[in-house]
């Protein structure tokens, strides 16, 4: 399967330079992944106008042989400057490791290991995997935060952060070895510049125009702010619990969810989530007061005022849009293409699918959606549209089959009453 080349930029010792990357994609029977480059050299510039004008005349590389290769000298400038999902800072990470290991910290240290993995796979740098096979923690930064929690993890990232502060000077100086800035033809360099100049102006200009209008129209924001803050909130928002509403893809399940420092909470205990088929029957499980003894939702101090109405007969299920999570249909649409896909359905899907895995402690499905997967990679481009990314290439196979396999997973989560 032909997968995307990404442009990517990588903070070295000699400065931010950018280059294309063509992750992992399956071709007669065998697993690839490649780098621009040619034989022992890793082809990189200073600046999209610099790669846009070698891609555009080039006739000998590394990448000349894959795919999607036809589409890359077609590209405009702006599509070849890296998103921030693909600014890798290697030079940062000391510094990154100072700091303590939360989901931010931990989530950036782990792409830029990632690429620093492939680096290492494709270029054949055994001292760069020595380097990550020294300590047990850098395999396990895909998993999130939670290898680090607790007296253990605090040694996990102590032993992390004494091999960067020892050794991660080698990583720096094998890639930056590998790096040649190739010449580029004068004549197409001038145009990709201007291209590159053209387009950052725009940007500029429409940045300018988005802060003026933003100054002109505080007034009115303010206005319908406070005019929001007058309207009554409901019995919902008041406790901080939200009924939600899950469509499968032969079903319709009411159950409930809030959120305690930013954590999700789910009615439901051990990774389960407790369903119902319909409001009444939610209503009729909430009045029973043995019916939903031990739900992780009653940590929440506001639970048993839920209780209290239900039992009373005075609850009502009101489930907001937002809270209304369609998976029927998705699977297919995905399959088809990004332009198949609704991206409110999907954002709304995958909101439900990280927070039940966040909630379990199910890491899987923060690992399948990392950019850095095909199927991330192909979300992200479906929920930030952005015409300087280069857009994933058909089929989309893989991505479909992998979408399945999370929403498996969470209907399984789901005990159904």
């Amino acid at each position: 399967m032909a997968q995307d080349i990404v442009p990517i930029e990588l903070g070295l010792p000699q400065g931010d330079l950018v280059t294309l990357w063509a992750p992992r994609w399956r071709e007669d029977g065998e697993e690839w992944e490649a780098f621009l480059g040619d034989e022992d050299d890793l082809y990189a510039f200073p600046d999209a106008a610099h790669l846009a004008a070698f891609v555009r005349t080039a006739e000998q590389h590394d990448l000349i042989d894959h795919p999607a290769w036809h589409v890359v000298p077609a590209l405009n400038v702006p599509e070849l400057i890296p998103d921030d999902d693909h600014s890798f800072d290697l030079v940062g990470v000391p510094e990154l490791v100072a700091e303590e290991p939360d989901s931010w910290t931990i989530s950036e240290l782990a792409e830029i290991v990632g690429i620093v993995r492939s680096l290492a796979d494709v270029c054949e740098l055994d001292e760069v995997h020595e380097v990550l096979d020294a300590t047990e923690g850098f395999s396990l930064l895909d998993q999130g935060r939670l290898p680090f929690t607790g007296r253990e993890g605090e040694r996990l990232w102590t032993d992390l952060s004494e091999a960067v502060s020892e050794k991660w000077d080698t990583v720096l100086d094998a890639i930056d070895s590998l790096v040649k800035v190739p010449e580029v033809d004068s004549a197409v360099l001038d145009q990709t510049a201007e291209e590159l100049a053209a387009f950052l102006e725009e940007s500029a200009e429409a940045e300018a125009g988005v802060e003026g209008e933003d100054d002109e129209d505080l007034d009115t924001v303010v206005e319908d702010a406070e005019e929001e803050d007058e309207e009554p909130t409901g019995f919902w928002a008041e406790v901080g619990i939200d009924p939600i509403k899950i469509v499968t893809s032969d079903k319709e399940y009411y159950t409930l969810r809030c959120y305690l420092d930013d954590e999700p909470v789910f009615l439901g205990s051990e990774g389960q989530i407790d369903v119902y088929s319909s409001p009444k029957a939610l209503l009729r499980a909430l009045a029973d007061a043995n019916a939903l003894a031990g739900t992780d939702l009653a940590q929440v101090s506001t639970w048993d005022e839920v209780l209290t109405k239900a039992t009373a007969g005075e609850l009502e299920i009101d489930v907001d849009t937002d809270n209304t999570y369609v998976l029927a249909g998705l699977a297919e649409d995905l399959g088809e293409g990004t332009d198949s896909v609704d991206p409110t359905q999907l954002e709304l899907a995958v909101e439900l699918l990280t927070d039940a895995g966040d909630w379990a402690g199910d890491e899987s499905v923060g690992a399948a959606l990392s950019s850095s997967e095909s199927l991330g990679w192909l979300v992200s481009f479906v929920l930030r549209p952005d015409p300087n990314r280069l857009a994933p290439s058909a089929p989309f196979d893989t991505e479909q089959s992998e979408w399945r396999k999370l929403v498996e997973s969470f209907e399984n989560r789901l005990r159904v009453h």
